[in-house]
């Protein structure tokens, strides 16, 4: 290492020339505002010393500075300071920058830097070393810097203020730099030195350089010195190394509280909280006295054990060693009790405080959204408000995610401007919450713009846009911000399951596997959701071996993993494999819930099988204690309509314990229409336009019953009805993948390049059907010719992804189409002939079911 005689002369200029070591220029403004808003009015003291000091004259003005110093009096030294025609000397200007830097007078810190930075070519050790103290105490990292460049002379104590005020205003990388370069000048750390850097460490974290650190601690002979190990004790902590911050603190001869404070802390920290808890007794039985840390560190770690008896134990010694009154500690009961679920016990202990701060407050709103009551977590922040007690960024997030689960953009739109007037927007946890809260309120858009001006993103505000896409609808923009995020920011668990999820809605296989190789290969395939995931994904993509390869290969499942495969079962038309396989399920000790039952008994709706649905649905009471809901309700009453027990259904739902909504006469009238029972019918139809008045399917299956008794003056009022209220547009969508693309097409789609080739396509097979007796116009048994039930109801807009694959496959490849509404029955039929005429498998997965059509037939055995 070189001498520091020999050091010194390059030191300044090499310092100079590093730019990564200066901070944002952000303090320049700070500095501005400042000077700028510095109060350019005499106070009346300091107009009565300056009239007397125009009546003297003092032969030594750095003496009476000094004097103003010594007794506080900080307006008249910076007057005498700023009026004397010459700059006092190096003592004065020390004992003004104490003084100011005592009193937290940072104005007057900074007109009195300027003063001696004009005056001054450079600082001597002292004056320099004064004027860092003062600038790193004020957060002046910017001019802290500055007056470093110019002292010549510096010693460790200026190194240390440096090293540690980089670090303190969170410049970590260059706290770091600076201490190789404190020992690249030949200066010798000492015990203060190693604490601040070991910090840095810490916080960065960057294990490899707090192992270097520690190196150079046994180096320099501080390898017993209480406050370096326990930096070193807390450096590994939060480096995750747990196992060699306990070697350091076993390891040390003497220990104090804070000693014991890391250790525990540092359990807790990495999620050993049984480690942790039993140190906290070690240090008992040791006789080593807590303090308020300790106590409120094991107090919120008690609430993580799920013990409730524990956390009482720990609650009951607090009080008994007077910590019951301080604020902090009650702050860490209510935190405690809100991660055991105890929402009531909080609420007291907050109610007893005599003194609430914001933390307060904030860890009841934070207790009661992460319970499940995001109602009374917005009653909280309201009375804070009443209360004029100034949130913090944590408050926002925890408010912002309430507004999120009760969709209140209202308050959620307040609390972003907070947010942005307080600056808390730049907290990457405050922008989190508000793209999760514009994402689950419908304003995507919105998410979207605080996305793109977030300064930094993590893997939280990925997965939260690609889930929010996929939330609104917006699959396809969730998986182009999912491939974009790739070369970003490595995605976990959650994010595949976003991911997948788009995957399984849009059918789109390829990708799905893409992301299946990434989660294998990322080695989190048997984490949280993500086997279900990928079992949805391949259940709704329609195949069968993978999903059934999935199911087998998941060794952990649970009911929902049974819940998926029996839908999948019921989508493919196998209501009997899907009872057999319910069976099996049961045999395995597996549960059932409300999904199983919903699921079962849309299958026996579909199969026409009420026996076998009565006896599922009363098991779910006698047998497995579930409470029917309405889903299930509607269900039995699709069952019993679809075989024309219209009578029997009416009657069930005026025995239901619930009222009824839309969805349960909604399925009272799709069998009236297909039994064409009109009296019943029309009054389903009342009830339902009651509830659901702008639902343009049901208007469609009022009209179709009209239509089909030949009442054809209902049949013109309900249309112009819905005319009137604008249902009769259609957003109709297909999309198919052909060779890892996914194209995607409207009703009434020209824009699509191959639009042409696609069209001679159709219309050639439109003319082979009609040679072969089958007209795929067919009139829809109505005598107008305004718009039908299946323009409004599908759109026809699988016909051109059809024609799509046919055209961009090679011949008897199958085509696999997902569409985003139902399959009516005239595409059902031209896309039966089209598969007998082209000797292809065609796969449609509609909104209700799984369409798989082979040599002229359909796996639904129905027309659409």
């Amino acid at each position: 290492m070189p001498h520091p005689a020999t050091a010194k002369p390059h030191l300044k200029p090499l310092l100079l020339r590093s730019p990564h070591l200066l901070p944002p220029a952000r303090h320049l403004a700070t500095r501005s505002r400042r000077l700028g808003s510095a109060s350019t009015t005499v106070p009346p003291s300091v107009a009565v010393y300056a009239a007397e000091a125009a009546e003297s004259t003092y032969s030594d003005p750095s003496a009476e500075l000094r004097k103003l110093c010594v007794h506080g009096q900080l307006p008249q030294a910076l007057w005498l300071l700023e009026s004397s025609p010459e700059p006092p000397d190096e003592d004065a200007y020390v004992a003004l920058f104490h003084l100011c830097e005592w009193r937290r007078a940072a104005d007057a810190g900074m007109r009195a830097c300027e003063h001696a930075d004009t005056a001054h070519r450079s600082f001597g050790l002292r004056l320099g070393n004064a004027m860092l103290s003062m600038l790193v105490r004020f957060g002046e990292s910017w001019h802290a810097w500055r007056v470093f460049a110019k002292m010549p002379e510096r010693d460790v104590f200026s190194w240390n203020i440096m090293v540690g005020g980089y670090g303190k205003a969170g410049f970590l990388e260059q706290a770091l730099d600076l201490y190789h370069r404190m020992l690249w000048a030949g200066v010798r750390p000492d015990v203060y030195t190693f604490p601040c850097v070991l910090r840095s460490c810490g916080g960065l974290p960057d294990w490899r350089m707090g192992k270097e650190v520690h190196a150079h601690v046994l180096r320099f002979g501080y390898g017993v010195e209480v406050d370096v190990l326990n930096a070193l004790v807390t450096m590994y902590a939060k480096c995750g190394d747990v196992g060699a911050a306990r070697k350091v603190f076993d390891s040390m001869i003497l220990t104090d509280c804070i000693s014991w404070n890391a250790m525990i802390a540092g359990h807790f920290e990495n999620h050993e909280c049984e480690a942790g808890l039993e140190l906290f007794l070690d240090m008992l039985e040791d006789e080593v006295q807590p303090n308020l840390m300790t106590i409120t560190s094991v107090t919120v770690a008690s609430g993580l054990l799920a013990d409730l008896d524990f956390a009482k134990e720990m609650h009951a010694l607090a009080v008994k060693r007077g910590f019951a009154a301080d604020v902090a500690f009650c702050n860490s009961l209510i935190q405690m009790y809100s991660s055991l679920g105890r929402m009531g016990e909080a609420c007291t202990v907050f109610s007893r405080m005599g003194t609430r701060d914001a933390m307060s407050w904030t860890a009841m709103i934070s207790g009661y959204e992460k319970n499940g009551f995001p109602d009374k977590a917005l009653e909280v922040y309201a009375l804070m408000e009443v209360n004029n007690v100034s949130p913090d960024d944590v408050t926002v997030a925890s408010a912002l995610a309430a507004c999120a689960s009760l969709g209140r953009l209202d308050v959620g739109i307040k609390l972003h401007e907070i947010a942005t007037s307080k600056g808390f927007i730049r907290y990457i946890v405050v922008a989190n919450a508000l793209l999760e809260m514009y994402a689950k309120s419908k304003h995507i858009e919105k998410a979207i713009e605080v996305f793109k001006y977030m300064p930094d993103k993590d893997v939280i505000s990925w997965t939260s846009m690609i889930a929010g896409f996929c939330f609104n609808q917006k699959c396809f923009e969730a998986l182009f911000y999912f491939r974009h995020m790739l070369g970003d920011v490595k995605p976990n668990s959650v994010t595949f399951i976003a991911a997948l999820a788009a995957c399984a809605a849009t059918g789109s296989l390829r990708c799905g596997k893409e992301i299946h190789a990434h989660v294998l290969r990322r080695g989190v395939a048997s984490e949280g959701y993500v086997p279900n995931a990928l079992l949805d994904l391949y259940v709704k993509c329609g195949q069968t071996e993978y999903a059934w390869a999935q199911f087998s290969a998941n060794g952990e499942r649970d009911v929902v993993s049974w819940n998926i495969m029996l839908a999948g079962f019921i989508a493919h038309g196998h209501g009997d494999i899907a009872l057999s396989f319910f069976s099996e399920m049961l045999e395995s000790g597996e549960h059932p819930d409300e999904v199983t039952f919903v699921a079962l008994l849309c299958g026996c709706s579909r199969a026409g099988m009420v026996s076998q649905g009565w006896e599922l649905f009363h098991s779910m009471t006698k047998k497995y204690s579930i409470v029917p809901n309405l889903k299930h309700y509607a269900c039995m009453v699709d069952l019993l309509s679809r075989v024309g027990r219209l009578t029997e259904a009416y009657d069930f739902i005026g025995r239901m314990p619930i009222t009824p909504d839309a969805a349960v006469w909604g399925a009272l009238l799709n069998g009236c229409r297909i039994h064409q029972h009109i009296e019943l019918g029309e009054l389903s139809a009342k009830f339902v336009l009651q509830l659901e008045p702008n639902d343009a399917g049901y208007h469609v299956l009022l009209s179709d019953l009209y239509a089909d008794a030949g009442r054809w003056a209902e049949v013109a009022r309900v249309r112009k009805t819905m005319r009137e209220k604008g249902l009769e547009q259609d957003y109709g969508c297909s999309w198919v993948e052909v060779k890892g693309d996914i194209h995607a097409f409207l009703t009434d789609d020209e824009t699509h390049p191959q639009i042409k080739e696609i069209n001679a396509v159709l219309h050639g097979i439109y003319e082979r059907m009609r040679a072969s007796g089958f007209d795929p116009f067919e009139s829809h048994s109505l005598e107008d010719k305004e718009v039908s039930k299946d323009d409004v109801l599908c759109g026809h807009s699988e016909r051109l992804a059809v024609a799509f694959g046919l055209i961009n496959t090679t011949p008897g490849t199958s085509i696999s189409v997902t569409k985003n509404q139902y399959t009516c029955h005239s595409c059902h039929g031209i896309l039966r002939m089209i598969s007998k005429i082209v000797r292809r498998e065609i796969t449609v997965r509609d909104t209700k079911e799984f369409h798989h059509f082979r040599d002229g037939s359909c796996s639904c055995g129905g027309s659409g």
